[in-house]
């Protein structure tokens, strides 16, 4: 899967990011996902949460009476360098990462945070084949504080079966795990409930220019686009889409919720629709947590509080459990019921997330709302 992203090699650009008090930091964790590329905006999301969470767990006295230190490492969402960069933090001792981004990185990372015996909670990866493909495997030491496609398909699924029957739609997918993933859970759900789709089609996520891809779905007279795919070429496939007169709906999924998506997009993006987790960063009871966000002049948007609460969740269970550990801690993390920022969090056997909620959202003049049931 090939990103515009500046030229790294096999060589892994890992950042040394020190929170309060970490010049004697004495537990290294890292948090991994796109820093550079096109979506680095999503890298950011991530190093964000991860840097706000270190230093809060710092300023509290860090885990078992240690600091921690944080290690970022810029994958850009490519699976050879995720790898990479997973060899790099076993290198470095790390115990534990919060990442990564994209499920073909999550899905090759874990490979060998599993032989290095180190504890991973992705914020962001969806495919089910990370958690179902590890737990076939005997790999223990994997969670996730997102849910999964199966449940975000169906999410998406049952409200154009709801909202859009009979309508024409087409689904489409930039051949990554992730994209590819969502459509075709979204695809089973609509089929199951008698909605047949006009197209099915693959595109390519670097591609810039979709004259064909519109001109195919104009004939079909297609009413709905499903967007399996990540913001840069959502926002180009729709604002060409309105350039070209085809004015179809977008229904998207979490990849979308960047405001680069309605950067890239413009006034075209205004209307389309996409899943996401509820906002935690609407919650009442984070509102101090997200002013400290602010005051740092970043906005905490999509996965910046998922990566703090993956953080903030390891933190607890390994205080809990009196070590870092990863077999250790992933007992305790699947024992226990944990009070985060995004809500209560409860692990199943797989390391997935109990009762994952999905809402959807539309687009309006560059922000999100949670959309009309």
């Amino acid at each position: 899967m090939k990103r515009l992203a500046v030229s790294l090699g096999t060589a892994t650009a890992i950042a040394l990011a020190l929170g309060a008090g970490s010049a004697w930091a004495q537990i290294k964790i890292g948090s991994a996902g796109p820093m550079t590329g096109q979506l680095a905006a999503f890298g950011e999301q991530l190093r964000r949460g991860a840097e706000m969470a270190v230093a809060d767990i710092n300023a509290a006295g860090g885990v078992n009476g240690q600091q921690l230190q944080l290690l970022v490492g810029d994958d850009a969402c490519d699976p050879k360098q995720a790898t990479a960069v997973a060899n790099k933090m076993v290198s470095d001792k790390v115990v534990f990462v919060a990442g990564h981004f994209c499920s073909g990185s999550s899905i090759p990372a874990s490979k060998i945070y599993k032989e290095g015996k180190i504890l991973q909670i992705t914020p962001a990866s969806t495919n089910p084949k990370l958690t179902d493909d590890a737990a076939a495997e005997g790999n223990t030491t994997i969670f996730r504080t997102c849910g999964r496609d199966d449940v975000q398909g169906v999410t998406v699924g049952t409200y154009l079966l709801k909202h859009h029957k009979g309508k024409k739609v087409a689904i489409l997918h930039d051949k990554s795990p992730y994209g590819k993933g969502v459509a075709d859970e979204t695809k089973k759900t609509i089929n199951k409930g008698g909605m047949k789709e006009a197209m099915y089609e693959a595109y390519t996520d670097s591609d810039k220019d979709f004259t064909a891809l519109i001109n195919k779905m104009k004939l079909a007279k297609i009413d709905i686009i499903v967007l399996g795919g990540y913001h840069p070429a959502g926002g180009l496939i729709i604002k060409q889409a309105r350039e070209q007169g085809l004015g179809a709906q977008m229904m998207g999924f979490d990849s979308l919720q960047t405001a680069e998506f309605a950067q890239i997009g413009g006034a075209a993006t205004n209307g389309v629709l996409y899943s996401f987790p509820p906002a935690a960063e609407n919650d009442p009871k984070n509102a101090a947590l997200v002013q400290k966000f602010k005051d740092q002049k970043y906005n905490p948007e999509g996965y910046t509080l998922l990566s703090y609460a993956a953080i903030k969740v390891w933190a607890e269970a390994a205080n809990k459990a009196k070590s870092t550990d990863a077999a250790a801690v992933a007992k305790t993390l699947r024992a226990g019921k944990y009070d985060s920022v995004i809500g209560p969090l409860e692990f199943d056997a797989k390391g997935d997330i109990k009762n994952p909620v999905y809402d959807i959202y539309v687009v309006k003049d560059g922000k999100s709302s949670t959309a009309p049931k």
